[in-house]
């Protein structure tokens, strides 16, 4: 069967009405609705990445999108390591990007 479109008004789990929720993520508001997940609301405000990696610096995000994978992850209320695609968002979360180090390399390789 070919995917079809289903207009906004038929679809039976569209979200609906519900209170909006307001995050921070880096000091920048962002606005979803009451049962989006952080990642969801950032997602739908076009922010795609919102973590580097440690080596490399390249750009994370969602990529599992199920908690497994563990890209998503920033901070929330001061808490760390919070999977985004697994915390459903809060009025008034306060989140923050989590960029760690990696360890000095007391050998001068990496191994």
């Amino acid at each position: 069967m070919p995917p079809r479109s289903v207009p906004a008004g038929d679809d039976p789990i569209r979200p609906r009405g519900g209170d909006e929720v307001t995050i921070t993520i880096d000091g920048v508001r962002h606005t979803g609705r009451a049962g989006q997940t952080i990642a969801g609301v950032l997602l739908t405000a076009g922010v795609l990445s919102w973590r580097r990696t440690s080596y490399s610096q390249a750009p994370r995000g969602v990529f599992c999108g199920i908690g497994v994978c563990f890209d998503c992850i920033v901070s929330v209320n001061g808490q760390r390591d919070v999977r985004a695609c697994q915390r459903r968002a809060a009025d008034g979360d306060v989140v923050a990007t989590q960029h760690d180090k990696l360890p000095a390399d007391e050998g001068g390789h990496h191994g």
